[in-house]
């Protein structure tokens, strides 16, 4: 009897995690193809984050607006998932299939409500919406915009470290460098982000999380691009800290956005509003295969 539980189980976890494989399909190419550059030790269990972080995004983003929810029936929406996440962290189990399978990834990492408050706190101010009085974008200051970036992507990457790091005998020293490279990746991809959304993120959405004026000027736009490339020369300091199955992946993430940076700077603030600063896919490919072969190199360990 006790067998066919655990049958049970594990068969409803591995359905848990495909739906968490479809809806990273779904939204995301580049990330799809950074992960498979991971060892098959963390794979799953990044998709499983990452799935979670996209469907509560998705939440506050619009989709339930869309669906004629007003604004009090997405705030109660948003704490139901905020429950039943929270729930399945201390139970191991939610009916919920993304939430099942990032409740199995937190309880094999360590990942708990110290990172998952402060992710849900962000999505919290992003239902927020337009200054209630005026309807501009709502501006967030600098204070606000630290706060908001540490939850929506910061302790995302913190979250990654702990699914690399687990079973892992790091020093001290390690782990902190560790963690603030993760923060400072996260907060850069979070940044680089913001640029490429200027017009999505203040016409339809009313936010203004860089905190400028109305319209971004061209010499914001150079500042940010200055503090993001701090933040990735940070990030990419402590990658041969990183457990090698790890680290073809998190470069090639970080080279990828390093990119878009450059395309950021090039750019006039005004194709920025137009339109969304890609990297074709070829360029993708070209440096995956770079990562892949600068992590070859370096020694295991």
């Amino acid at each position: 009897m006790s067998t066919m539980v655990d049958t049970s189980f594990s068969h409803f976890t591995r359905t848990a995690e495909r739906a968490a494989n479809q809806v990273i399909a779904a939204y995301s190419t580049s990330f799809g193809l950074a992960c498979r550059l991971l060892g098959p030790r963390h794979r799953q269990h990044v998709r499983n984050i990452y799935a979670l972080v996209r469907v509560a995004d998705e939440l506050v983003d619009g989709v339930t607006a869309e669906a004629g929810l007003s604004h009090e029936q997405q705030s109660e929406a948003l704490d139901h998932f905020i429950d039943e996440t929270h729930r399945a962290l201390a139970i191991g189990y939610s009916s919920d299939l993304i939430i099942h399978a990032f409740a199995q990834t937190a309880r094999a990492a360590g990942i708990d409500q110290s990172l998952t408050t402060p992710f849900f706190d962000s999505m919290r101010t992003d239902l927020g919406g337009r200054t209630a009085s005026t309807g501009a974008p709502l501006r967030f200051d600098a204070a606000a915009h630290q706060g908001y970036v540490y939850g929506s992507a910061e302790v995302v990457g913190l979250m990654c470290l702990r699914v690399f790091i687990r079973g892992q005998n790091i020093d001290d020293g390690d782990a902190a460098a560790l963690q603030y490279g993760a923060s400072r990746l996260g907060a850069a991809f979070q940044n680089i982000n913001f640029l490429r959304d200027l017009s999505d993120d203040t016409v339809r959405l009313g936010r203004n999380y860089l905190g400028t004026a109305d319209h971004l000027e061209d010499e914001d736009r150079m500042e940010w691009v200055t503090t993001i490339r701090s933040q990735l020369a940070d990030a990419r300091a402590v990658i041969p800290l990183l457990p090698h199955d790890a680290r073809a992946a998190v470069r090639s993430a970080l080279e990828l956005f390093a990119a878009l940076t450059r395309r950021i700077e090039h750019s006039s603030v005004d194709e920025l509003y137009q339109a969304r600063v890609r990297v074709p896919d070829v360029f993708k490919a070209g440096l995956a295969a770079r990562a892949v072969a600068a992590t070859w190199l370096e020694p295991r360990g």
